[in-house]
């Protein structure tokens, strides 16, 4: 725990960005019936049945101090679309960069055998070196700054049925994009002195 929140009170810094991640599953739903629109004094009205269309996995990288945030959508979560998600991190959202520490949990597809799993030794090897790990500890999970996001994220663009990975990818493409350009960052408060007291039930106890 204190080595996150040590990361978080690090100062900007281009050339080693603190980056978050996350990923959360989600429910693909086409409607029954179609929903009778909305029309004056009466609400928008659905049937409560719906069509399921099977499952993908949404993920979402972030770079609090700068208000900066990227989603994707693949239709799993392996080792490979992880693997995949951090190259495209590196090398495409961060290629001048010379290492990010990467914020995330400590779920067993993320990890640097994943890498070497996806690719081949020398492009794992290359990418390995520009990562600097930190987990959130178990059942810490609130301590990464990229569930923020997915909460909001959430509320905000998938509180209606979604029938396809398309639109899906649209719908969160459109939501980064204007996300981004008002430059929400995250303005992080909690640090390790106040774990040391808010938290001390979790801190060994020493006899005097």
């Amino acid at each position: 725990m204190e080595d996150v929140l040590d990361v978080y009170r690090l100062p900007y810094d281009a050339d080693c960005p603190v980056i978050c991640m996350d990923e959360k599953p989600y429910q693909l739903l086409d409607e029954s019936r179609e929903p009778i629109p909305m029309k004056l004094a009466k609400p928008l009205r659905e049937d409560s049945e719906y069509v399921r269309q099977g499952t993908c996995s949404i993920f979402i990288f972030t770079e609090p101090l700068a208000g900066w945030r990227h989603v994707a959508v693949r239709e799993q979560r392996t080792r490979i679309e992880w693997a995949e998600q951090v190259m495209e991190l590196l090398d495409v959202h961060y290629p001048q960069a010379p290492k990010i520490k990467l914020v995330m949990d400590n779920l067993n597809t993320h990890s640097i055998a994943s890498l070497y799993q996806a690719f081949d030794p020398e492009t794992a090897r290359r990418l390995a070196k520009r990562l600097e790990i930190h987990y959130t500890p178990k059942h810490g999970s609130w301590l990464n700054i990229a569930e923020i996001e997915l909460s909001i994220m959430t509320s905000q663009c998938l509180g209606r049925r979604i029938p396809s990975i398309s639109q899906l990818a649209d719908e969160l493409s459109a939501w980064e994009t204007t996300r981004n350009q008002k430059q929400k960052g995250v303005d992080w408060q909690f640090t390790t002195d106040d774990a040391r007291i808010k938290l001390k039930r979790l801190y060994p106890q020493f006899k005097d």
